[in-house]
């Protein structure tokens, strides 16, 4: 039991610690120094005439010590929009650096319905993603479940749309393609981050293995296009393996935060220079 526990047990007491306050707490508080003032200044009988009590006070100037006005934040729409340029600016870049092969042996259903299913895939992960920057923004899809939503339809899509075929050095082929697909999705993403600290997400896990994905789905597209190996079990394993591994390093990444987010909120100071 922290100090972010107690915060929440007073919060689901509706700020009455005296009433089935779990006894973890109770031991928490009384080895912090912080927590004791906090519940001392909840249980405190007020008038509403008097004066706030020295507790409270130092509390206030606590919260409002570390406050400096902020830039507003964009509208979701326009962070959105950003997501799409940049998407389409990485794609565009990987095509023109290694060549639209695929699309000349793919057949006209084929393409258009792979690259349909990638362009949905990814408007839908850019708008997540932008909701999940503004607090309070509603979610269609819940955020935690549409990555795994994407990559099924993604792999139902590729293995409608081609064959599996036996192929000799197949795990080399699939490794060439891994090689190429990642560092394009690894470059993606540092427009992304840098995009995603404008904004305010809440859950950095879950806002980290999406990230990934998006990145790894540029990452998906280039290879689509690109490699003219049409073998199903090639673009399961090497081309939509980039986007997989990119939303799993994404969700690494957000766990790490989030770990190191908590930590520094159970070291905050119980003093402060008055």
């Amino acid at each position: 039991m922290n100090c972010h526990d107690v915060d929440r047990a007073l919060i689901e007491l509706e700020g009455s610690p005296a009433a089935a306050f779990p006894s973890q707490a109770q031991d928490h508080v009384r080895s912090c120094r912080r927590c004791q003032e906090l519940v001392g200044a909840l249980t405190l009988p007020m008038d509403e005439g008097a004066a706030l009590p020295a507790s409270l006070d130092r509390i206030e100037r606590r919260m409002v010590a570390d406050l400096r006005p902020v830039r507003p934040m964009a509208h979701w729409s326009a962070i959105f929009a950003v997501f799409a340029v940049v998407f389409g600016s990485f794609v565009a870049f990987g095509v023109y650096r290694m060549g639209a092969f695929a699309l000349a042996i793919m057949s006209p259903l084929q393409a258009w319905a792979i690259l349909s299913a990638l362009a949905i895939s990814s408007g839908l992960m850019a708008y997540s993603l932008a909701n999940q920057m503004v607090p309070g923004s509603r979610h269609r899809v819940p955020p935690q479940l549409l990555p795994g939503g994407i990559l099924i339809l993604l792999t139902v899509a590729i293995v409608i749309l081609f064959q599996f075929q036996h192929e000799r050095d197949f795990w080399a082929r699939n490794w060439g393609c891994i090689r190429a697909g990642a560092p394009i999705a690894a470059l993606a993403a540092v427009p992304l981050c840098l995009l995603l600290r404008r904004g305010a997400a809440l859950y950095p896990v879950i806002t980290g293995g999406a990230t990934g994905l998006l990145a790894g789905l540029v990452g998906t597209s280039v290879l689509e296009i690109h490699c003219p190996n049409l073998d199903a079990g090639h673009a399961l394993v090497s081309h939509l393996g980039v986007s997989i591994l990119s939303a799993l390093a994404g969700l690494g990444i957000g766990l790490i935060a989030e770990i190191i987010e908590r930590r520094s909120f159970d070291r905050f100071p119980t003093t402060r220079a008055e």
